[in-house]
């Protein structure tokens, strides 16, 4: 019989090898990009549609054009009327859903195997020939401008808004999806059919589909459904978000959105750092990690642990094709705000080589993003989504294999030489959305400026 030490705790072994089943490519005549993935744990279909552009190509001036193009997909197709389309996809089960980013907009399907065929031409329908009716378009615009006027009143939307523009300026990637009462006002239901036959061409999408078949009957579930898709225009969808530069600027050190008796603050610092196709993207991983991506990292310990300022407060990097924004995202209570401000610039400047990562923070780092890791490639929309984020940003298949093995090799020094490239102290730009009367004298302390009041465009 075996005895077994209960005293302590069993050692923590090697991370086995982890394998992502096999992604084959196709492309059709008409010019769609196709990849079929087997997973067979149970009978399930995914489709994901993913098409180029995304809330980056919205025409200056109707900002949440694209969104609101995405959001009429479900709203009638041919003979079938909105709730005629719900209806079909509740009668196999479906679970659709669209998601608007930056770069490009994907449309996921997911029906049991039995289903897959009027899944996928379900979907197909869905996206490439909406209706598109005024009197659908007119209540899905008015539902989102109800949004808009909801999230005037919550802080982090606020936030959120301000901070991508304070950091982009006048670019593509400035707004948020959903964009403006103005701008949404602005568009008709003209400009929603021109976009979508502008942008909704079938050499700018990919499908992946992914579930319990092989992958010849994946890919011949592609070509009934998306086969006879043709581009409806020959005009182009106008600029690429990803290749315009940000305008060169001076940077905002401090700004304040004021939000009159606000018993808390919300804060946003960070500053616009690198694509997400750096080769540096592992040591990154474990940087952030270190300093605000668990729960164990320096500025939650610090702002809320230690300092009880917050619930929680972490750092993220906001990845995309083009430049892409770092930034320390938390709210605490208002007395409390450039003290907060304080401690995590303090613990953003230290990282980048007065106080280099532990061995047990290095650890507790690389444990976060490696433990566990194949739990994310559990069901059919899992790994479809993963595929749709290496189309997207043009990664290799490789990639998921390599990952794990990646942030092992990540070092205290490259840790500290990432922090070191990729945080300047001097181009952070913090901002306040709170009670800007009740902090003023002890934001002007922080010898950060001026603050600059900003106004709030939802």
């Amino acid at each position: 019989m075996t005895r077994i030490d209960r005293s302590r705790l069993p050692d923590v072994g090697a991370d086995p090898r982890f394998v992502f089943p096999a992604v084959v490519r196709h492309t059709l005549p008409n010019g769609l990009r196709v990849c079929t993935i087997e997973h067979h744990s149970v009978p399930v279909i995914t489709f994901t549609l993913q098409v180029d552009g995304g809330s980056g190509a919205d025409p200056g001036g109707r900002e949440g054009l694209a969104a609101l193009v995405a959001d009429m997909a479900d709203e009638g197709t041919g003979e079938l009327s909105a709730i005629e389309v719900s209806d079909a996809l509740s009668r196999i089960g479906a679970d659709y859903d669209v998601d608007v980013g930056g770069d490009a907009t994907d449309f996921s399907l997911t029906t049991l195997s039995r289903f897959a065929a009027r899944g996928s031409r379900l979907l197909a329908d869905m996206v490439t020939r909406p209706r598109l009716l005024e009197s659908e378009f007119t209540r899905v615009r008015q539902l989102r401008l109800d949004r808009l006027r909801q999230l005037k009143d919550v802080a982090s939307a606020l936030a959120e808004q301000t901070f991508l523009r304070l950091l982009y300026g006048a670019h593509p990637y400035s707004h948020l999806a959903i964009g403006t009462d103005a701008t949404l006002r602005r568009v008709s239901a003209d400009d929603v059919a021109a976009f979508h036959a502008r942008a909704f061409q079938p050499s700018r999408a990919t499908l992946i589909v992914c579930g319990a078949m092989g992958h010849d009957e994946l890919r011949r579930l592609a070509e009934d459904a998306f086969g006879g898709w043709s581009s409806s225009s020959d005009e182009s969808v106008g600029r690429v978000a990803s290749e315009v530069e940000p305008p060169g600027r001076s940077v905002t050190r401090l700004a304040v959105v004021q939000r009159e008796a606000a018993a808390q603050s919300e804060l946003r610092i960070g500053h616009l750092s690198t694509r997400r196709v750096t080769p540096d993207y592992p040591s990154l991983l474990v940087m952030n990690a270190v300093l605000g991506g668990q729960f164990v990292s320096r500025v939650n310990l610090k702002l809320r642990e230690e300092k009880g300022f917050t619930y929680g407060a972490r750092t993220s990097f906001d990845w995309r094709r083009g430049i892409s924004p770092f930034a320390l995202q938390t709210s605490v209570h208002t007395a409390s705000t450039a003290e907060a401000i304080a401690d995590a610039l303090a613990e953003i400047a230290a990282l980048r080589g007065t106080r280099p990562p532990s061995d047990e923070e290095m650890l507790l780092a690389k444990a976060s993003l490696t433990r566990g890791y194949p739990r994310g490639f559990e069901t059919a929309q899992q790994v479809a989504r993963s595929v749709a984020m290496l189309t997207l940003y043009g990664l290799p298949d490789t990639y998921f294999e390599q990952f794990v093995p990646n942030i092992n090799a990540v070092t205290i020094a490259d840790v500290v030489d990432a922090a070191a490239r990729y945080l300047d102290p001097s181009k952070l730009t913090t901002l306040v959305v709170g009670d800007y009367s009740a902090i003023a004298e002890s934001l002007r302390a922080l010898n950060l400026g001026e603050p600059e009041l900003q106004t709030a465009e939802f």
